[in-house]
């Protein structure tokens, strides 16, 4: 009976943070364009949170869907001047710039031949799978973003339950780069998605590691990934390329 009112063990708490890789470079701070910061209000208050946590550096990456967020170079320019002039504001000093995350959707082959894509860095382009299936076409379209001059990025592939590590291997050698979810090493997205996050790892095909910050939510899970085992692999024992975009 007396064992129900035991005290709690409190939560660890990790001596370390995101300072090392300096940039996270899948987010959605933007305000207003698409399922991410719905203010510049709300833009500060995960940037603050990022912050905390030792970024450096921030790249706004909207979804540019042709079903529902439709972005263009001037609605996401519009929105990063916005949230560029609250932080002068509110007196924030953190460079912000702005790309894209891409949905292969069936305009995606096409907005690459066109040489049309978002990209940050040295021509990083962002995509992402639907999460139900592989397009058909994804090794094709990932060669031609190659021939083309970009250097593709898969987003969060840990999402992507459908895939098995054969595949992953498979994308990996055709050139695509992998971006993983450091909230999902708590679990945030289910135990698979965990799994495979950490299948990923295990076998180095991790290139780069984000936030995918959309909320508040995502800012407390963020920090929560710090207490993770995985993490700290990443961050101390592993040849990210977050760097490489600062």
């Amino acid at each position: 009976m007396f064992g129900l009112f035991k005290k709690k063990p409190e939560k660890k708490h990790a001596s370390f943070n995101y300072e090392s890789i300096m940039v996270d470079m899948h987010s959605h701070v933007l305000p207003g364009i698409d399922d991410g910061a719905k203010t510049p209000q709300d833009s500060i208050i995960l940037i603050r949170k990022m912050m905390e946590l030792g970024i450096k550096k921030i790249i706004a990456t909207p979804h540019v869907m042709i079903d529902f967020y439709r972005n263009t170079p001037e609605t996401i320019t519009n929105a990063l001047n916005i949230l560029k002039a609250e932080l002068i504001k509110e007196n924030i000093d953190i460079p912000v710039e702005a790309a894209a995350e891409h949905y292969f959707d069936e305009t995606f082959e096409a907005r690459v031949k066109e040489g049309r894509l978002f990209t940050m860095g040295d021509n990083y382009a962002l995509f992402e799978f639907s999460f139900i299936n592989q397009p058909p076409n994804a090794v094709p379209v990932i060669q031609k973003m190659n021939d083309m001059g970009y250097k593709p990025i898969l987003a969060h592939p840990e999402r992507y339950p459908y895939m098995d590590l054969d595949q992953f291997k498979n994308l990996h050698s055709w050139g695509c780069n992998f971006q993983l979810n450091t909230i999902s090493l708590t679990g945030y997205y289910g135990k698979e998605s965990k799994k495979l996050a950490e299948t990923l790892i295990d076998n180095e095909l991790v290139d780069f590691i984000s936030s995918d910050m959309h909320h508040t939510k995502h800012a407390v899970a963020l920090k929560d990934a710090l207490n993770t085992t995985y993490i700290e692999k990443l961050l101390f024992d592993y040849p990210l390329k977050n760097s490489l975009l600062f």
